[in-house]
């Protein structure tokens, strides 16, 4: 009918905690075999039909009574100021948590959560839904007694408090971190059933601190000989990092600060290393100590772990960048488009290269693109929020993005990775992602060539 206002289409939110504690420990005891990666999508779907039954909205005649009827908290007195000294979310958003994988690490020491990236919004990460990965878990480190000491080829060797150090200089920039397995599961085939699972080892936050550049200045780094530099954290794992000197002296930071407050004790309290653009775990926890020398370390966690599996039996070292990439948020798997009619496809990119300068969508597997919205801020090495409209009509879609950064590099299919990476890498899995929207609305996890 003329002038009759198009329908927004309702779409129900994927089931959070849908792992069992039966389910969990046989899956962190035995690992995540194909019959126990059954068992995980049949309990996720179970949930979404849960969560699916309550969704009718009632029809009342003569209007809705939540309208027509003050409730409680019109008229009565809300609570004091600060009655939480110190803010939490709403009682009615509990369900949203950072969670843990099971199958992907044995002990919850040496873990990793991931952030619900279905139910944020922007390009921020709040400091309480920060993913995390831990080599030997967490610790509360007091600040009083924490110290960082500069030594190796410097003229003179510094040991510095938190008290000095959050005197000098300081900087505040937006940057995403993403862990080098990040999409891991999925280099073989589809394994996880929703986006927190695929693509959650990613964050984005305002971080504040001082340049390592001003601290290595200060000590008086030699510029002749000086090549790399090794960062080491306070945590029981030993965890050493090489970054080069050329990167060290550019956009890194000693930071203290993240979302305008101090790190919290999963992200480093009281003190990180922030490398934008690379892999996490360059992003080194209760940094205590940084290394001038004249070649890369090989530590064990960049000689043993954290390279790349190549077909011919080969591995790649110190492949620290994280390339441009995309993920579709909303609608993805888990998730339940309810109604017919427009919605809002929305999602991240990123690049550690620098900008993100396109992002296309396609809702038919690739055969066709459109140039999605880039919302602002538009920022080097952070995640950048991406919109399309769509008008569903019932039929089934195959939804994609495809982040392109300045650089002109363009984000590769699955396959187009395979070719040149095979199927053994755990690391740098940054493939075009597919959902699956089926004519009942069901949205799942599949791969597109």
């Amino acid at each position: 009918m003329a002038g009759e206002v198009p329908r927004k289409g309702r779409i129900l939110r994927a089931p959070e905690n849908f792992v069992d504690s039966a389910l969990a420990l046989d899956i962190t005891t035995n690992g995540l075999n194909e019959e126990r990666r059954g068992f995980l999508r049949k309990s996720f779907m179970a949930a979404s039909a849960a969560l699916a039954s309550g969704t009718a909205l009632a029809q009342v005649a003569g209007g809705d009574p939540a309208i027509l009827k003050l409730p409680e908290h019109s008229t009565t007195l809300g609570r004091p100021v600060a009655a939480n000294p110190y803010g939490v979310p709403s009682r009615f958003e509990g369900a949203l948590q950072r969670r843990e994988s099971p199958g992907l690490t044995r002990v919850n020491a040496a873990s990793v959560s991931f952030t619900p990236l279905q139910s944020l919004f922007g390009i921020i990460t709040p400091s309480g839904l920060h993913f995390e990965r831990h080599h030997q878990g967490w610790h509360d480190i007091d600040p009083a007694q924490h110290r960082l000491m500069v030594n190796g080829l410097v003229r003179q060797q510094k040991v510095y408090t938190m008290d000095d150090l959050m005197r000098l200089p300081s900087v505040s920039r937006i940057h995403f971190i993403e862990c080098g397995a990040n999409t891991a599961m999925e280099w073989g085939n589809v394994a996880v059933p929703s986006v927190q699972y695929s693509h959650g080892m990613l964050s984005c936050s305002e971080f504040t601190g001082v340049p390592l550049s001003v601290l290595l200045d200060d000590c008086g780094y030699d510029k002749k000989t000086a090549r790399f530099v090794l960062a080491e954290g306070a945590d029981g794992s030993g965890m050493t990092r090489t970054i080069a000197i050329e990167r060290a002296l550019d956009d890194v930071i000693v930071a203290w600060g993240m979302n305008g407050e101090m790190l919290r004790p999963e992200n480093g309290y009281p003190l990180r290393l922030v490398v934008p653009g690379v892999q996490g775990v360059s992003w080194v926890k209760w940094l205590r100590r940084i290394e001038v020398g004249d070649k890369p370390y090989a530590a064990k966690d960049e000689a043993v772990h954290y390279i790349d599996a190549m077909p011919d039996g080969m591995y790649r070292q110190y492949t620290s960048i994280q390339e441009c990439k995309s993920v579709i948020t909303t609608p993805s798997a888990g998730q339940r488009l309810l109604d017919t009619g427009f919605h809002n496809i929305t999602g991240l990119a990123w690049s550690g290269r620098g900008k993100v300068k396109r992002v296309d969508v396609s809702v038919d597997g690739g055969k066709n693109w459109r140039t999605a919205r880039l919302e602002t801020p538009v920022l080097s090495k952070a995640l950048t929020r991406f919109n399309m409209d769509w008008t569903w009509d019932g039929s089934p879609a195959l939804l994609q993005s495809r982040a392109i950064d300045e650089t002109g590099y363009v984000q590769p299919k699955i396959n187009e990775l395979r070719e040149v990476r095979g199927t053994k890498s755990i690391y740098h899995n940054n493939a075009i992602q597919s959902w699956k929207v089926a004519a009942s609305g069901e949205v799942s996890n599949v791969q597109v060539y």
